[in-house]
């Protein structure tokens, strides 16, 4: 059994076992030495939710991947109000490599687990091991594609069109996170992974809208609203349109969405 006790970083706490660096997607195909040397500095640590994981302005002492779970990057404005920015899922890294402090705050949607490497020795590794220096600029240029989206979507001036493209993000980068998508029959169960007041601060707009938003994409027969936090996706095609997505052919379809996660869980 494992053993955790408590940490330093934010309250988080720890465990005495190693992370499972294999488990994670972008770091699994690295040589057998690099991966042994990440395990060594590593140390898994647990957030519950709402727990802040990194402050806005600070350094932290580390690189983080997120193992489980879904982490919230916040900015906070001038006048003291903070904002969504983006969302992190499993596999994605966050920290700045060789660069000074954060610029926004990162806290746990949800109970969340992450790979923490200790930043000197990160560093160290990254100058010495051109397949981890892949990764890491593989990171930020997903990174800097998500900024874009995100400008795209926040850029629609309905807030039902900002919704539905959500909706498309979740069904295409979120595909394969555990437990956001589920196979129906013909149709997709989606759980959208923050709150209402969280969704509309990353959507612009307020909760009360975003409700609005979501009875407007039932009506229009795109959805069906299962509970307040599952929903199903009924017409793929008809919620791109709404979404005014202009590159559709990067979202995946209602049919290889649904081979991809029957195929996930045989």
């Amino acid at each position: 059994m494992e053993e955790n006790i408590p940490d330093n970083q934010g309250g988080a706490r720890h465990s005495r076992s190693n992370c499972e660096l294999s488990q994670l997607s972008q770091l699994a195909e690295l040589p057998v030495d690099t991966l042994k040397e990440l395990a060594r500095i590593c140390r898994p640590l647990r957030f519950q939710t709402g727990q802040i994981v990194a402050h806005e302005g600070e350094r932290p002492d580390f690189i983080g991947f997120v193992h489980s779970g879904i982490l919230r990057m916040q900015k906070t404005l001038e006048d003291g109000r903070q904002h969504i920015v983006g969302l992190l899922v499993e596999g994605d890294m966050f920290g700045r490599v060789f660069d000074g402090p954060l610029n926004v705050s990162v806290e746990s949607v949800a109970d969340a687990e992450v790979c923490a490497m200790q930043r000197a020795p990160f560093e160290s590794l990254l100058l010495r091991s051109p397949e981890l220096d892949r990764v890491v600029l593989l990171n930020i240029l997903d990174e800097l594609d998500r900024a874009r989206d995100w400008m795209i979507i926040l850029a629609k001036p309905k807030v039902k069109e900002r919704l539905a493209g959500f909706l498309m993000v979740l069904c295409s980068r979120f595909a394969g996170v555990d437990h956001i998508l589920r196979a129906g029959s013909g149709t997709i169960d989606v759980k959208i992974p923050i709150s209402r007041t969280d969704l509309a601060h990353l959507l612009g707009s307020r909760p009360e809208s975003i409700s609005r938003a979501f009875h407007a994409l039932a009506d229009g027969g795109s959805i069906a609203i299962k509970k307040p936090d599952l929903i199903e996706i009924q017409d793929m095609d008809a919620l791109c349109v709404v979404a005014g997505d202009e590159d559709a052919g990067n979202h995946p379809t209602m049919e290889h969405l649904l081979e991809f996660l029957h195929g996930r869980d045989d």
